[in-house]
């Protein structure tokens, strides 16, 4: 495919879909064989608009950071299985653009993965659900607690508050990263 072709070809993905002017100019300012890994990224997994755009600035910062291009960053393992694999197409888009996030900011993942890692060790009854932020930017967290009576429901308190040290744990991560977010 002609760099022609390959311009031609994002064009009318943008076009289609409706992406900004500012993201197709990003799209096309690639080389070419990095705006034709994207075409094929964006068409494989069905990105949506916000998918993609998200994937691009990432995919630019990953590949500013690593002295590399963007075909580089696409061709890693990682990224290669989500794109060659077989699944759901928007669970495997969805988990594309994570993996990008991760390779992005490497120590937030590493702070969630702790988190999560607290939260399992809790072992809170089934009744009790932990929701960490999604985007790390907040210190927010969301504890739902479902019951059928109010014995259950002083079970599940008392289950919780025997386990508010690992709470405070867990507090204590998301308030760090909350600053430095």
């Amino acid at each position: 495919m002609s760099d022609d072709d390959i311009g031609k070809a994002v064009r009318e993905w943008a076009e289609t879909r409706r992406l900004d002017r500012v993201h197709l100019e990003r799209w096309l300012a690639l080389d070419a064989i990095s705006a034709a890994a994207m075409l094929e990224a964006a068409t494989r997994l069905r990105l949506r608009v916000g998918q993609l755009q998200a994937s691009l600035e990432m995919l630019e910062e990953i590949a500013l950071v690593d002295g590399t291009r963007v075909s580089a960053v696409l061709a890693r393992a990682p990224l290669k299985r989500i794109l060659e694999g077989a699944g759901p197409t928007p669970a495997r888009a969805r988990t594309f653009v994570d993996r990008l996030r991760a390779m992005r900011f490497p120590r937030l993942s590493r702070a969630l993965e702790q988190m999560r890692t607290e939260v399992a060790g809790l072992k809170l009854p089934h009744a009790i659900t932990v929701a960490l932020p999604k985007d790390l930017g907040s210190d927010e967290l969301r504890v739902e607690i479902r019951a059928q009576s109010a014995d259950g429901l002083w079970q599940s308190l008392r289950a919780l508050t025997e386990r508010m040290e690992g709470m405070e744990r867990i507090f204590d991560l998301l308030g760090g990263l909350a600053l430095k977010a």
